[in-house]
């Protein structure tokens, strides 16, 4: 620390004798503190300290005395004790003793270095950090450390891409950019007429030449270890006082004596003092050899102080200090992990978790609220997360759900003909047989086919508020699905068994009765799906729509409606890009018999009249969802379809949708075994004689009952087979119903209810009666996870490609889900399973360039081609926080990013590595042309790269952040880069800059660490000031 009056030599040392002097004449004169008398005769002393009756300034110390107390300011403070003020350590012509920069802190002191340097053990000088010992500083050749930074060099046959950091293969066709003389000295911009500009990155200059590039102290502190200034000829370096400069011409070693003289006038001014004093003085004073100090020295009253600055500790010695390793106390405060450097610490979190801007929380990274994460359901955990797909999906490729073709195995468990169908499957007969109560089993019918089923759903439309509002009201079999984003599926009634069969035709007919079928979307520009109880009126009163002035009245067999939101992305299946956008897709399924026909007009004619009310049906329809004033009625329940999203003054907490309940603040789907009640807004279980196998439902399904019916088992039945007297698995019967028999020798089933067993095929047997499964059957050998059993040939078969087989024993092969497939023949597990679409054209602001499959590992020998083509004055920003592809040298899988697809274009970014470092750039050209190849052997994660479209008017500024190496210095700022929430925030404002408004200042500030907001306001400044 500084002394007081060090400029002043006499004053110093007449304070200095004053103080000394000042108690023993105080005794001898009587002396009191200001405010207090003293009574005759000896007093017992008070601790004025301890009573807090000192009138000690607060950054002072008091010290209690035998008759009174006095002051002095703390290590760091100066002033007579009653008024104390901090020393400004920094401001002395050595900085501190700091080389670089000196921070002043209430009563002590901090040294900083640069970006790229780090500071020493002695906690004031700064040294160089080698960038390339970790990850390589990000070069994906080579790099090569120099003082204050690092540079980025490429093998023969390649050159340094404009973000400096990845390579791109060299060409030597015309004068061009690609060209391997083109001469820039940094980097190369195509020029009208053919031919090229050079520009120069953040820190340096462009040379009269127009060509080479000139280092400035902007970059790495010009090279210089200590101090640099720009001149004519470029940096030159100092050194701080306390050193002296390396015959390099950059670095800075320690003088061996410090040891400053004691100055005439220090000698001179205490002539006349008491010689005691004076030797003690000039013994140990902070002119001497700073007066034995490590670090901060002052003089006091009892001699000199020696201090240390924050980060360090002083020794026994009462001279050396020492840095604290704060991590060994409480782990320096951080959450997870502490790691100590010189003078500080620095906190880190696990994977899975954000250091919060006090850098050292860490918080949990919430992966389910972030875009993208899953297909169907999300499911947070402490650093992790897991998706979950619907009833009738399988997951696949970590975070997609695909439809499951539950017909590949063991044909759907249905005795005659299985159909897949989306997120679901049904068991269908041959003619003259009908469908058993299991909805598997086939059972003869004896007499004539039943002409028709009476309509399950209704539609009611009305004049209500001024204008149309309808009604679809289902009574029977009601079936609710959820998907991403709040879309959800609704199904009333059944489908003719003839459904998938007619799949060319909206009509069909069968003997006497003839289906007829229709499909409408309703578009709405903004919206949301929300299947929840509508506030149709005060007090709960229902709407009434009297029959007779129902403008729309129409019964339905079969309605299938659909809400979901956004539109569908080339390359990105079951994603949605415009989440305002929503469509309300109604399919209608209704049949007309002989019954209606008349003299006058025949089934056709009927036909044509039931099409034309369809027609005027959907038009009201049509009117009623615009205006918001269209509604389910289920189960008694009337609910909303969709919502405008509301005003901010209007939002509220908003509650759970149907087929929903509260659970731990969260909304969470009735589990099998309950039903959701409306009345009561909660899951009910299941009464007696009834089940739910599957969650989220509004009505229980009845349980089948025998002939003479039995026992049923208690409430919360979750699948049919609890619901009691049904045969069990390994056994059957007429009609599924005890008394039951086992399954015979060479026959086994799965499943309970049924009405007969499997044939093990071949002629197989079993080892015993009453088997359960394929791998009961005796095969003549047992076939290994990735094989099935061929009944008819007695041997292991591969399963062919798409289709998988976990399991040993199997006589199947399980279908790969939705459109995924596999990369070869004998796979044995559904991550092998791969989603090979992918490509595409981009959209105009914001979107992603992401491996087919991803997270999952993409498949091998695909090819895939994306291109951006911004609007008009826009320019392309893209980040790639991560790339994971095998590490090869013939460079087997690659991605490139070119002007077209000609290899001779203008490349912007080319790589074939594993790149774990993040990295952010500008396309070297208006519109991108992007391809990514693997061979035929190769597999890897992949990547996921986002993109934004920015106004060409901030090219100058977004080109020097992006190409400024303290980006990537950091590691919190590569996690930024990496961090998907902070990215679509940055990728909001800068498409659509008056999006900033919608982020507070406290909410930039939570989001980003100080270090990043330092680094971008001071690009930004430096942008704006032409305009200032």
């Amino acid at each position: 620390m500084g002394v007081a009056g060090r400029n002043r030599p006499g004053a110093a040392w007449a304070v200095l004798l004053l103080l000394l002097l000042l108690p023993p004449l105080l005794l001898l004169a009587g002396a009191v503190p200001p405010g207090r008398g003293r009574a005759a005769g000896p007093q017992e002393d008070v601790d004025e300290c301890a009573q807090g009756l000192d009138d000690c300034h607060a950054d002072a110390l008091c010290q209690n005395t035998p008759t009174s107390y006095k002051c002095s300011c703390k290590p760091g403070y100066q002033g007579e004790g009653r008024q104390c003020e901090d020393i400004d350590e920094c401001g002395n012509e050595l900085n501190g003793g700091c080389v670089h920069d000196c921070l002043n802190i209430p009563g002590n002191y901090r040294c900083t270095c640069f970006d790229g340097f780090m500071l020493a053990h002695d906690g004031h000088n700064c040294l160089d950090v080698d960038e390339c010992l970790e990850n390589n500083g990000g070069c994906q050749h080579t790099c090569v450390n120099v003082m204050g930074s690092y540079e980025c060099c490429c093998k023969e046959g390649f050159f340094l891409s404009d973000n400096q950091h990845t390579c791109i293969h060299r060409s030597e066709e015309g004068l061009s950019c690609m060209n391997k003389d083109h001469g820039c000295s940094h980097i190369c911009k195509e020029a009208p007429r053919g031919s090229v500009a050079c520009e120069c990155r953040p820190g340096f200059e462009l040379a009269k030449n127009q060509r080479d590039c000139i280092l400035t102290c902007n970059h790495g502190n010009g090279g210089c270890q200590h101090s640099c200034d720009d001149t004519a000829d470029g940096p030159e370096c100092s050194c701080h006082p306390q050193y002296k400069m390396h015959t390099d011409g950059r670095s800075c070693l320690e003088r061996e004596d410090t040891v400053l003289e004691v100055t005439e006038s220090n000698t001179t001014s205490v002539v006349d003092g008491d010689k005691r004093v004076k030797r003690r003085l000039l013994m140990e004073t902070c002119a001497v050899n700073n007066g034995g100090c490590d670090r901060t020295c002052k003089d006091t009253s009892t001699g000199v102080h020696c201090s240390c600055p924050v980060g360090f500790t002083l020794q026994l010695d009462g001279k050396t200090c020492k840095d604290i390793d704060e991590c060994q106390t409480r782990n320096g405060g951080c959450d997870h992990f502490c790691k100590n450097i010189v003078g500080s610490f620095d906190c880190g979190c696990k994977k899975g978790f954000k250091l919060l801007t006090d850098e050292k929380s860490c918080q949990d990274v919430d992966e389910c609220s972030l875009d993208r994460t899953c297909d169907h359901s999300c499911i947070n955990h402490p650093g992790t997360f897991a998706c979950a797909c619907n009833r009738g999906y399988t997951l696949y490729g970590f975070t997609h759900c695909g439809d499951t073709n539950e017909c590949s195995i063991n044909n759907g468990g249905c005795q005659q003909v299985c159909v897949n169908t989306v997120g679901s499957y049904e068991c269908q007969c041959h003619p003259g047989y009908k469908l058993h109560w299991n909805k598997k089993d086939c059972v003869e019918v004896k007499g004539l086919l039943p002409t028709s089923v009476s309509p399950r759903v209704s539609l009611h439309c009305g004049k209500s508020g001024g204008g149309d509002g309808c009604f679809l009201r289902c009574h029977s079999g009601i079936h609710l699905s959820s998907g991403l984003q709040g879309a959800y599926s609704v199904t009333c009634g059944s489908s003719s068994p003839l459904r998938n069969k007619q799949q060319k035709s909206n009509d069909s007919a069968f003997g006497d009765v003839t289906t007829i079928r229709t499909s409408v979307t309703f578009k709405l520009n903004e919206g949301k799906c929300s299947l929840k109880n509508a506030e149709l009126f005060p007090e709960g009163l229902r709407p009434a729509l009297p029959e007779k002035h129902s403008s729309v009245k129409e019964s339905f067999r079969y309605v299938n409606l659909t809400c979901s939101s956004g539109k569908q992305v080339p390359g990105a299946p079951g994603r949605p890009s415009t989440p305002k956008e929503m469509f309300i897709t109604v399919e209608f399924e209704l049949e007309t018999n002989q019954k209606e026909v008349t003299a006058s007009c025949d089934l056709s004619c009927i036909v044509k009249r039931t099409e034309k009310r369809l027609r005027k049906a959907i038009r009201t329809l049509r009117k009623a969802v615009h205006r918001e004033q269209f509604h389910l009625q289920l189960s008694g329940m009337n609910l909303d379809v969709a919502k405008k999203p509301p005003r901010t003054s209007e939002r509220q907490a908003e509650s759970c949708g149907v087929g929903q309940g509260h659970a731990e603040n969260q909304c969470v789907s009735c589990r099998a075994g309950t039903y959701y009640d409306g009345a009561r807004e909660r899951c009910i279980l299941c009464p007696n004689g009834t089940f739910q196998n599957e969650e989220g439902q509004m009505t229980c399904e009845p349980c089948p009952r025998p002939g003479n019916s039995g026992a049923l088992k208690t409430p919360e039945a979750w699948n049919m087979s609890e619901c009691g007297g049904l045969c069990q698995p390994g056994e059957y019967s007429a009609d599924g119903f005890a008394p039951c028999q086992l399954c015979a020798l060479g026959t086994f089933q799965p499943e309970a209810g049924r009405t007969s067993c499997f044939p093990c095929g071949g002629g197989l047997a079993t080892k015993h009666q009453g088997a359960t499964s394929f791998q009961d059957c005796e095969t003549r050998v047992q076939c290994s996870p990735g094989h099935f059993y061929n009944t008819t040939t007695h041997r292991c078969i591969r399963c062919p490609v798409g289709t998988y087989q976990p399991e040993f024993g199997k006589n199947n092969c399980v279908s790969c889900p939705g459109n995924t497939t596999t990369d070869f023949d004998g796979s044995t597990n559904i991550t092998q399973c791969k989603n090979r679409r992918c490509g595409g054209e981009l959209g105009d602001f914001t979107g992603y360039i992401e491996s087919p499959n991803y997270p999952g590992n993409y498949p091998a020998n695909t090819e895939c081609t994306w291109t951006i083509n911004p609007p008009p004055k826009r320019r392309i920003l893209i980040v790639v926080p991560e790339i994971f592809l095998p590490i090869e040298d013939d460079c087997g899988d690659y991605l490139v990013m070119r002007k077209t697809s000609s290899s001779n274009s203008v490349t912007t970014y080319e790589t074939c590595q594993t790149y774990e470092r993040p990295i952010a750039f500008t396309s070297r050209s208006k519109k991108l042309w992007i391809q990514f190849k693997s061979n035929e052997g190769n597999s890897a994660r992949g990547f996921q790269v986002p993109y934004v479209t920015y106004d060409e008017d901030y090219q100058e500024l977004i080109e020097d952040i992006v190409r400024d190496g303290r980006l990537y210095a950091s590691e919190n700022h590569q996690e930024i880069l990496k961090d998907k929430k902070l990215i679509k925030a940055l990728f909001d404002v800068l498409a659509h800059p008056q999006n900033y408004f919608k982020y507070t200042a406290q909410e930039s500030r939570e989001m980003f660490p100080r270090s990043f907001i330092r680094l971008l306001r001071s690009k930004v400044s430096r942008f704006l000031r032409p305009y200032k």
